[in-house]
């Protein structure tokens, strides 16, 4: 069975696409950490980024990076972290994190659903400077 992230490149599943090319997908984080957390994700489905080829690696990265630079254009912050923990979803993403200190990132507090009105609004912001 296909995992959610395959779910959502195949358009099987909604999400607050940011930015997409021939190989990654951008999407924002339906359940954010922060305001602007986005999921950066290769389009073919491998559980562990250190199972990524070098040839597949460095173009997520690359292509993550584009994003993040897009990201610090939109939401107000110092830095945009960036962390791969992989365990929640069996395909490899990065998150992106827009932050201003580092206490920001306090993981594993519960997290709330984010509004959709409010995602599509910060997609289309992000979409746009990731165009520019």
């Amino acid at each position: 069975m296909s995992t959610i992230f395959t779910q959502i490149i195949e358009r099987t599943l909604p999400a607050h696409i940011v930015a997409e090319d021939e190989h990654h997908l951008a999407f924002l984080d339906i359940y954010p950490t922060l305001p602007g957390h986005t999921l950066v994700i290769p389009k073919k489905e491998i559980d562990y980024i250190f199972d990524l080829s070098d040839q597949e690696i460095a173009p997520l990265m690359h292509f993550a990076k584009k994003v993040g630079l897009a990201l610090e254009k939109v939401v107000p912050c110092k830095r945009i972290a960036l962390l791969v923990q992989g365990l929640e979803v069996p395909h490899v993403h990065i998150h992106l994190f827009p932050i201003t200190q580092e206490r920001d990132l306090r993981l594993g507090l519960p997290k709330k659903r984010a509004s959709d009105d409010i995602l599509a609004k910060i997609a289309k912001q992000i979409h746009n400077a990731f165009q520019s």
